[in-house]
């Protein structure tokens, strides 16, 4: 499969490649038609979930060499559940579990995998030299970038996130992170404010002083990032299926707390390659970008940034939105000529006839906190189900616009553990947050009755690592000294 810029049809790589080099030369993303694949994904539904895994990466990322033990070694022993994702019936709809993975967010499916895909395609291409994974998050791409990266040879990690940005328990995760060749820093500024510095940086590349180095990103704008989440579209259908609930070729809408856009975007690639979704809903919080877009065709970034109780959704630049403007159009020079409209001015508008295409695969609603913290108050209470805030803004959505599920499925991602979030969700039982993080933490469980993972309760006895903080403008040279430092502790 041939993989070509968002921006440039003449800038291509093969799925290796792809990987490999994170962003296209010319800052486009690296995109490819999954429907030109064909598989046969009914096959796909009678498979565990690792063995899926597999047959979905064969079929994206089909140069590289046997995904099967790839897939295997990635996986193995890292997730609490034995089937990766679970779904689980919640009332009259279905909460598609992601974060039984080391870090407690959906991000560990993906992130899982890509180091091998990028230690095991250096091998394959011979590369020599370290390749640097430089990210940016709002909360919980850093901490699975970082426990993927630790201490895997022949890289180095940096990862920047907003200066009081997260939530108190994501930032711990990232700034006790242990390894040899990790790094953490905080900016002050919001999330678009890192994204696009580290984008910047990414396109000055090959005007920096690299020591034999590779820049690469474990983002979603990254290839190997994206194809891994596709597996748990899969694999709730199959569960549905298997639990009588629908038959092979029904559909079935998926409702998908969104930021960055790479978790829905999964969705509609999954689409793509066959499966019977019906739509996409996408969920915003009061950062609402990305529902007044698809209602509208407009993308206007021109508007107040809101922090919120899902701050992994805190965002007005939604990057991988730049790979669903290519499939829908087909048209590069257009993709193009958004992105420097967006660039220079921070809006652009996409045709009326693009815009109804889009509305045929994407619903779109959104929930403020105060919404979201009722839902898990309500549901809490309901059912005894405790519900993260990213995960209540895509329930509160699906609600609004599915009011009744009973016909056809509705399958919420649930893309964090609640216990990332104690304050929030103490405030939605009822209670007036007190105390630390882990005084917060231990009154959650014991008023929910449930264990909080012990990833994040073994937080309370690590040592803080990390406590840089910088400007924008910093991050630059910041980034240069990293090199330096990783290039000397090879000399």
């Amino acid at each position: 499969m041939l993989y070509q810029s968002t921006r440039n049809k003449n800038l291509t790589a093969d799925s290796v490649d792809a990987v490999l080099q994170g962003l296209a030369p010319d800052g486009g993303l690296y995109i490819a038609d999954p429907g030109n694949c064909r598989p046969d994904w009914k096959q796909w539904l009678l498979l565990e979930p690792v063995q899926m895994s597999a047959a979905i990466l064969n079929a994206l990322l089909p140069d590289y060499a046997d995904l099967g033990q790839l897939t295997e070694e990635s996986y193995r022993g890292k997730f609490e559940a034995a089937d990766l994702t679970p779904l689980v019936r919640v009332e009259d709809r279905y909460v598609l579990e992601l974060f039984h993975g080391p870090t407690c967010a959906f991000k560990d499916v993906a992130l899982s995998v890509l180091p091998r895909l990028v230690t095991a395609g250096r091998a394959q291409k011979q590369k020599t030299g370290e390749v640097v994974i430089l990210t940016a998050t709002s909360g919980d791409t850093g901490k699975a970038a970082l426990e993927g990266f630790h201490d895997v040879d022949g890289t180095g990690i940096l990862v920047f996130y907003p200066y009081q940005g997260t939530s108190p328990l994501q930032e711990l995760q990232m700034t006790t992170q242990r390894g040899r060749n990790v790094k953490v820093c905080a900016v002050r500024g919001n999330f678009d404010d890192v994204q696009t510095a580290v984008k910047k940086i990414f396109a000055r590349a090959s005007e920096m002083e690299l020591h034999g180095q590779t820049l690469n990103s474990a983002n979603s704008i990254n290839i190997g990032r994206l194809a891994p989440q596709i597996m748990y579209y899969f694999k709730a259908y199959a569960d549905l299926v298997k639990q009588g609930r629908i038959a092979v070729g029904e559909p079935v809408q998926f409702v998908v707390p969104t930021g960055n856009f790479g978790d829905i975007l999964a969705g509609y690639f999954a689409k793509l390659l066959g499966l019977p979704v019906a739509k996409l809903i996408c969920a915003s919080n009061s950062n609402r970008i990305l529902t007044d877009f698809i209602r509208t065709g407009v993308y206007d970034t021109r508007r107040e940034f809101y922090k919120t109780t899902s701050p992994s959704m805190d965002i007005l630049v939604s990057s991988n939105l730049e790979r669903l403007l290519w499939l829908l159009s087909r048209d590069e020079e257009k993709v193009a000529g958004w992105m420097q409209q967006l660039s220079q001015s921070g809006v652009y508008r996409i045709d009326e006839d693009l815009r109804r295409k889009m509305q045929d695969s994407f619903a779109c609603g959104y929930a403020d906190d105060e919404v979201a913290v009722r839902s898990i108050g309500e549901v809490f209470r309901a059912t005894g189900y405790l519900m993260d805030p990213h995960t209540a803004v895509a329930w509160t959505v699906s609600k609004e616009l599915v009011p009744d599920a009973g016909e056809q499925p509705v399958v919420v991602l649930s893309t964090a553990s609640p216990f990332k979030f104690p304050a929030a969700c103490l405030t939605a039982l009822g209670e007036e947050p007190s105390g630390d993080e882990f005084a917060q933490l231990d009154r959650l469980q014991a008023l929910s009755g449930k264990k909080a993972p012990k990833a994040l309760a073994g937080l309370r006895t690590e040592t803080v690592r990390f406590r840089d903080v910088i400007e924008p403008d910093e991050m630059e040279g910041y980034v240069e000294r990293f090199l330096k430092e990783r290039s000397c502790s090879h000399a």
